[in-house]
């Protein structure tokens, strides 16, 4: 059975004008001062891309792929399956997520980072959902919060798919299909 994913959520246009405002904060924090910005693999790359064309500052850009999941349940532990190749000691680092629900993943990411010797370790993320969240970190950058409800597009996907569309999009089960 296909979800329908026609009711859309944010636009483009609101996603280019929240990217914006989201690069011009993290410019007037950090001036002049390199950034190693790492987006959190898959989802955070279209998110990531549109972002760093718009810093001003020198970007290093590495990607990391993990989880704590299996399935839908938390282990508590991160699983790496594509780690950095650079080493992050005593640089200021940005990590760079789509959506930050649980907050699991990115909580133990984050401290790994801090433990890896990092200078600073902020969080950057292009939507929110505070209603998810089951433990407590908040995001330094935040594009756009959201409901609790699913959500697919601009990187983000279902089962692999619809992370090509332009916009981000509700997903329905579809009973007529």
């Amino acid at each position: 059975m296909k979800p329908d994913t026609t009711e859309i959520l944010i636009s483009a246009d609101e996603i280019r004008e929240m990217v914006a405002r989201v690069a011009d904060d993290i410019n007037r924090d950090y001036g002049d001062r390199p950034l190693l910005v790492i987006p959190v693999l898959t989802g955070a790359f279209i998110f990531a891309a549109d972002l760093v064309r718009l810093l001003k500052m020198p970007i290093e850009i590495d990607f990391m792929k993990v989880s704590s999941y299996v399935g839908q349940s938390s282990t508590g532990k991160l699983t790496i399956s594509k780690d950095l190749s650079v080493d992050v000691k005593g640089k200021d680092v940005m990590i760079v997520e789509d959506v930050i629900d649980t907050g699991f993943t990115l909580s133990l990411l984050k401290q790994m980072l801090v433990d890896r010797g990092a200078a600073s370790v902020k969080i950057c993320t292009a939507f929110d959902k505070p209603l998810g969240r089951k433990v407590d970190i908040e995001a330094d950058y935040n594009g756009i919060t959201l409901p609790d409800v699913f959500i697919v597009g601009y990187g983000l996907d279902l089962d692999g798919m619809y992370r090509d569309y332009g916009d981000i999009r509700i997903v329905k089960d579809n009973e007529e299909q």
